[in-house]
């Protein structure tokens, strides 16, 4: 497979050739030999050559010789993994869309492509990522309108999973890096519980807050994913359990958040109400709003130090925006960074209260659908301070805007109960589909 030609048509995409590919659905034929793990692959080869020159997902491709010898047995076999290129690769380049590291190839994969590798998963290329998984963006555009951003940092995995190019992707979450672009592309993201998913061979950009999860069409494949890859049981069963009771998470943001998507919102509450689900309003709390603004000081200061090497040697080479918070982190006192971390663990431990009565919170998963425009991938406001607690979140697609754009809804649960979590995720995601037939 050969890089593909990138032009830049501003047409918007034609949402009903949008089609993510079913990871779940591809195991099942595979397992009883309907479908070869080398025809998977060409399925994929396939929609890369359609899709590719719209979108640029990519920022290198796999060559055949690769994917031909990279098939092996396991849970995953035959399933192309799309890899944000922040994951070191031994036989891809990796250069955090950034120049100082351009053709840079590692000489090792990092822990979770090793695994991947393990599980049966073939990579197909190294997916475009904003700067070291911050803020700079890439050429990367929202598959359902080409004038729009697929968010960040994860831009390139979720766009990929979103045209099919791939059935599962790579990202990593720092802020809102995973769960904001599942909403905007309308794929399953999932950001697991912190240190789930290994990170080692990652390139840092917070330490405390960098987080490794997937990308897929749905809830059930991020669940089978995730348990193929951790050895945990994590796959999701259809037996009907007992409804959950939901926190509702409206944030000090909540007046932030687009009106169509708050009405959107709170009718769809209404459905799951109807449909048997709990829902409990919660109060936003002094903690939380402290703790929300802890996240910065303490990405920053962790930043300054994981990319002081780069500052040091090549400022030059470091965009603009990302100079200038290098230049601002250099302020923060080890003072302040030791406070903020204790003002996030006292919000933490209060909200673990309320987990006492709750299986999960509900919330938007952005403040809106997706940007027009490149120049920005959009807000982490309502996702930031989740990454802070280390607790599983999951974007569960399906609602649209009036605009024809998707609009996630965000479930997070307990620090560690990522099983139930997806469990959760899952139901809400049949249940917004019956709700849609109801409307409909």
């Amino acid at each position: 497979m050969t890089s593909t030609d990138k032009s830049t048509s501003n047409k918007t995409g034609q949402n009903a050739r949008i089609a993510p590919q079913s990871l779940c659905d591809i195991v099942q034929k595979i397992d009883q030999g309907h479908l070869s793990p080398s025809s998977a692959l060409d399925l994929c080869r396939e929609r890369i050559e359609q899709w590719e020159p719209k979108i640029e997902a990519f920022t290198c491709l796999a060559s055949d010789n690769i994917l031909n010898t990279s098939i092996s047995d396991g849970p995953l076999r035959g399933i192309g993994l799309a890899i944000k290129d922040v994951f070191d690769t031994a036989d891809l380049p990796t250069q955090y869309h950034s120049p100082i590291y351009k053709d840079h190839q590692p000489a090792s994969d990092a822990a979770i492509i090793a695994l991947s590798k393990k599980a049966g998963c073939v990579p197909l290329g190294k997916t475009v990522t904003t700067e070291f998984a911050f803020f700079h963006p890439g050429p990367t555009r929202n598959p359902y309108n080409l004038a729009h951003t697929p968010g960040g940092s994860s831009s390139g995995s979720a766009a990929a999973v979103a045209t099919g190019m791939a059935p599962l992707a790579l990202g990593t979450q720092t802020g809102g890096s995973i769960i904001r672009p599942a909403a905007f592309c309308g794929v399953a993201g999932f950001k697991p519980s912190s240190g789930l998913l290994p990170t080692v061979g990652m390139k840092t950009f917070s330490w405390s807050l960098d987080t490794a999860g997937l990308f897929a069409k749905e809830v059930q494949d991020l669940a089978f994913a995730t348990s193929a890859l951790t050895n945990r049981h994590m796959t999701i069963k259809d037996s009907q359990p007992n409804m959950p009771t939901l926190g509702i998470a409206r944030t000090h943001c909540w007046a932030e958040a687009d009106e169509d998507y708050r009405t959107r919102f709170e009718d769809l509450l209404s459905s799951l109400s109807k449909f048997g689900f709990k829902l409990v309003d919660l109060p936003v709390t002094d903690e939380y709003i402290a703790a929300f603004h802890a996240h910065q000081s303490i990405q920053d200061f962790e930043a300054k130090q994981a990319l002081a090497w780069e500052y040091q040697t090549h400022p030059e080479q470091l965009s603009d925006l990302l100079r200038q918070t290098l230049d601002f982190a250099h302020t923060i006192q080890p003072s302040d960074y030791d406070e903020a971390r204790m003002i996030a663990e006292l919000a933490s431990q209060q909200l673990d209260e309320s987990f006492e009565e709750i299986d999960a919170l509900i919330s938007l998963s952005a403040p809106g659908p997706a940007p027009k425009g490149l120049a920005s991938t959009g807000s982490s406001i309502f996702n930031r301070t989740w990454t802070l607690f280390g607790l599983p979140c999951v974007n569960v697609p399906g609602l649209m805007s009036q605009d024809n754009l998707p609009l996630g809804i965000q479930i997070i649960g307990p620090y560690m109960q990522d099983h139930n979590s997806l469990t959760i995720a899952h139901l809400v995601e049949r249940a917004i589909q019956r709700h849609l037939n109801r409307a409909g």
